[in-house]
């Protein structure tokens, strides 16, 4: 019959005021270790509980209503309009315009995700945002990024006028 001896000694002990040694905790065993397999069991019902805790991979297609929703959102058109160029939605199905600020006071407006003749676009946006505010505005095309620079921010227009032509 095997034997194991636990030992328990804590503290350490003085000898003429200078520590001698620390003595701590040893467990001495001569028997073999116990072959213990361990069972995995898979349950589906308590898995509903995970779910809700794993975000989703991509966002849902909106659902299908006409008009805008409450809060503004237009849903794209059925076909895309027949122009030279053809602006993509964001993964959150909204139009890529955006705002930036730089240089402290520097005003401008992006349109992102242009597919196909992004010169067409520029001349577009040049006419619309001319009849807007009386004047022609500088604007830049990036045709590496596929991205429009307008001077100005200019965000709530270009997204009704891209809206109103089906993207």
């Amino acid at each position: 019959m095997a034997a194991c001896l636990n030992l328990a000694l804590r503290g350490a002990f003085l000898s003429q005021g200078r520590h001698l040694a620390a003595v701590g905790i040893r467990f001495v065993c001569n028997r073999p270790p116990e072959n213990k397999k361990t069972v995995i069991s898979e349950s589906t019902e308590e898995y509903k509980f995970v779910e809700r805790l794993i975000p989703p991979s991509r966002v849902p297609t909106p659902p299908k209503h006409a008009g805008p929703a409450p809060s503004g959102w237009t849903p794209p058109a059925d076909t895309p309009p027949p122009l030279p160029y053809m602006i993509r939605r964001s993964r959150m199905h909204n139009i890529p315009v955006y705002t930036d600020l730089t240089h402290g006071s520097r005003k401008t407006t992006l349109v992102r995700k242009v597919e196909g003749d992004i010169w067409a676009l520029e001349n577009d946006v040049k006419e619309y945002l001319k009849e807007v505010v009386g004047k022609e505005l500088p604007t830049q095309v990036n045709e590496v990024t596929m991205t429009l620079k307008v001077k100005g921010h200019f965000d709530s227009e270009l997204k009704q006028w891209l809206a109103s032509k089906g993207f």
